[in-house]
Order: structure tokens, then C-alpha cells, then sequence
């Protein structure tokens, strides 16, 4: 049904039955999600309507969030990792990152309860532009540039051409439509350079414009993609 939680994890974590309780609601068939009973732990769009003995449990409006992640935190919602984004957003859970940065980067990350919406802009085949400023610890020149437009071969997948361009003698833009962990610091770390900043500045059409670092933005449904 999508790209969201599965229907347990949703009794469980946010009507908070216990695992058996969730498990005999489903196989008992009292739970219904829109206008379908299931029997089994399906996957939910976060915008699903569910039923439960014939009540209503939840109806929730898609969320669309911008938030510009400072370096220190992981891109997971998971209160038992360590550095993850749970205290900052746990009111308004559940939600799915659309779009990971690693623990050393910082910038521009969308959350979602929109699983499908969500899909969109991660899965490659959309194509969907990511764009990046990175600092690098030794001067580049135009060959480098060239080099990480052709694509670069990161040891397990050679990259795909990408836009990249020069902004000072250490610094560089690149714009990607595809998203290998760490592929950036990969590219870099191929042609022997070592990346000392990195920022997503974009997606797609979203940017993170003047937004201070910590703080996120509610998107209306006239700003998605």
C-alpha cells in the first residue's frame, strides 16, 4: 500500500496495544484501513483512514516539513539512535525522511507523513535534482570539476554524470539525480581529496534559502512537487 509503516507498528507505537493485542485486532479482522478490512500486517500511507471495531482511530492531514539538519545529527526518527532527530520532531510523528544527509553534513531534509508523495522524491528514476555545496582541504581547478561531471568510479558503482562547477579554489557545487551513500565524499575521496564541508542547498524545487540551521518550515500543499 505504499512506502509508509506497517499497520502493527501504527497499533502498537501510536494506539499503543501491545504486540499480541496489535496481532489479534489484525487476524480478527477488526481493523480497517479506508474502506477495506485486512487480515495481515500491511504497509499504511501515512494519510490512510483507520478503523478499528468500527472507530475511526485516525485521520491525519499530509505533513510536509523543511528542515535545515545541523552536522552532529543522523537522518533517522529512531529514539534508540543515538544523535537521530527524534526529540526534534517526536510531536509530530510519524514521519518519513524523504531524502538522507550522513552525520557530517548539514542542510536541507524534507519530512513527510506522505508515503507516496515521499517515494516520489527519492526513488532515481524520478530524477529528482539534489543540489550541494562541498569544501574540499585542497585547491580544485576545472579538470576536477570535469572529472566529477563525467561520473567517477566510487569502487562498488560508477557514479552517473552530474552537473558540477567551480566556486573558489576549494569549493565546488554539484547537482546529483541520484543519491549513493556518502556518494559525494566517494567521488571525492576517488580523485584524492578529502571533503571538509558538505550542504544540501536544494531539492528539486525546495531550497533551504535563508533558513537559520535547527529550524524547520511547514510547506504548504501549493509549494509540493
Amino acid at each position: 500500500m505504499g512506502f509508509g509503516r506497517r499497520i502493527q507498528y501504527f497499533l502498537v507505537h501510536t494506539l499503543k496495544y501491545t504486540n499480541k493485542e496489535a496481532k489479534a485486532l489484525i487476524t480478527e479482522r477488526r481493523v480497517r484501513v479506508g474502506s477495506e478490512i485486512i487480515d495481515s500486517n500491511i504497509e499504511l500511507n501515512d494519510s490512510d483512514e483507520i478503523t478499528v471495531d468500527g472507530n475511526l482511530v485516525k485521520k491525519h492531514a499530509p505533513v510536509y516539513l523543511k528542515y535545515y539538519k545541523p552536522v552532529g545529527y543522523v537522518s533517522s526518527l529512531n529514539a534508540n539512535v543515538k544523535d537521530s532527530l527524534f526529540e526534534v520532531f517526536k510531536d509530530h510523528l510519524p514521519l518519513i525522511i524523504a531524502g538522507r544527509l550522513d552525520k557530517a553534513s548539514e542542510g536541507l531534509l524534507i519530512l513527510t507523513n506522505d508515503g507516496k508523495w515521499a517515494k516520489q522524491v527519492t526513488d532515481p528514476k524520478n530524477h529528482k535534482e539534489k543540489e550541494y555545496i562541498v569544501k574540499v582541504s585542497k585547491e580544485i581547478d576545472q579538470s576536477f570539476a570535469d572529472k566529477m561531471s563525467a561520473g567517477v568510479d566510487i569502487g562498488f558503482y560508477f557514479t552517473k554524470p552530474c552537473k558540477c562547477w567551480i566556486i573558489d579554489e576549494f569549493t565546488f557545487g554539484i547537482v546529483l539525480t541520484e543519491g549513493k551513500n556518502k556518494q559525494i565524499r566517494r567521488m571525492c575521496k576517488a580523485l584524492l581529496y578529502h571533503v571538509s564541508f558538505l550542504k544540501r542547498v536544494r531539492i528539486d524545487d525546495f531550497n533551504i534559502d535563508n533558513q537559520i540551521v535547527g529550524s524547520f518550515e511547514v510547506l504548504k500543499k501549493y509549494n509540493m512537487l
